[in-house]
């Protein structure tokens, strides 16, 4: 039996045993992985822990691996890292990567799980899902040389659409957010960062803060014929969107990004392994550690996330003002 955190209600979790899996020891077409990191999508698993997931939206939001169904018992997460301790002789002993809930020790076919590139350290690859979303999402805004490009949002995803979209021959980058301690991450990333922004000339805006009023800040920073891409996802709630003012007359466009399905163009050719091995490799830089604000046990796992999610003020827990990726140590 392994260990794994299952969200049992509303705002309530708690660590369980469990199967670690289909398929015996000996099989050559599975692997026996014990955990060495998780991380935790906030946004995402906030709303999952918040039960804040749309009953239309409980097939689609299923992470691979997820035990149970919405809104609870269910086991839910995606950034596991760990060891293979059994399994064909090309993964035996390998550090990989697996879209995995949050638990010790799991068996899942070989294919998987990916092996991390050898200039990338298991403690900064919780980070593989995140930066897979931002690869996606910049498949879907399409960024060109020279353009003006906002990001909205300096969460995870935020910091390193921004970061990848700096590193576009010409462009400039605006990282914006409202809270001024997101300075010091942003500029360790090299990004030029403000609170908000005068300029409403902007080609192109990605908006990934979460709250609706980042979209109003992201709709008032284009220019004309400008694009929103909008990678924020909002659960239950209801968004109101600032269609009057300058919308029509200047022809915008909003437009939805989610990391479920690959991008049209990039499909014929891409599968999704392809996708979290490049996602993976874009990981080796180590300034992205600065992307990763603490660490916590897994056996705190449900005061983390309890904290994490705003419902209870625990100071000895991280705080959801402060926190970019939490990682749990197994």
């Amino acid at each position: 039996m392994a260990k794994a955190f299952w969200v049992t209600g509303p705002a309530q979790g708690r660590i369980d045993e469990t199967s670690n899996g289909p398929g015996s020891a000996g099989q050559a077409d599975t692997v026996l992985v014990k955990t060495r990191f998780s991380g935790i999508s906030r946004g995402t698993e906030s709303l999952v822990f918040s039960n804040q997931v749309p009953e239309s939206e409980f097939q689609t939001m299923k992470s691979p691996f997820q035990e149970g169904e919405f809104p609870y018992p269910v086991k839910y997460g995606y950034a596991n890292v760990g060891r293979v301790t059994e399994g064909p002789e090309d993964l035996s002993g390998k550090s990989v990567f697996c879209l995995y809930p949050h638990q010790d020790e799991y068996r899942v076919p070989a294919s998987a799980v990916i092996p991390l590139p050898e200039d990338l350290p298991e403690s900064r690859a919780v980070l593989a899902a995140n930066m897979e979303t931002a690869v996606n999402g910049l498949w879907d805004a399409a960024p060109v040389v020279g353009e003006r490009i906002a990001v909205v949002g300096l969460g995870v995803v935020g910091c390193l659409v921004a970061w990848l979209a700096s590193q576009i021959p010409g462009t400039r980058v605006t990282a914006i957010d409202v809270n001024p301690r997101r300075r010091a991450t942003a500029e360790a990333l090299g990004l030029h960062f403000a609170t908000g922004s005068e300029n409403d000339d902007h080609d192109l805006v990605i908006h990934a803060s979460g709250h609706s009023g980042g979209l109003e800040t992201a709709l008032g920073l284009c220019g004309p014929e400008a694009r929103v891409i909008e990678m924020s996802w909002y659960g239950e709630q209801s968004v109101p969107a600032p269609l009057g003012r300058a919308f029509h007359s200047r022809r915008l466009t909003i437009r939805s990004s989610q990391v479920g399905q690959l991008n049209p163009n990039q499909r014929p050719r891409w599968a999704h392994s392809d996708r979290m091995k490049l996602a993976l490799q874009l990981l080796t830089d180590p300034r992205l550690d600065c992307l990763i604000s603490g660490e916590s046990r897994f056996e705190d796992l449900p005061r983390v996330m309890a904290s994490l999610s705003g419902h209870v003020d625990d100071p000895a827990m991280p705080s959801a003002a402060d926190t970019l990726c939490h990682r749990i140590v197994y």
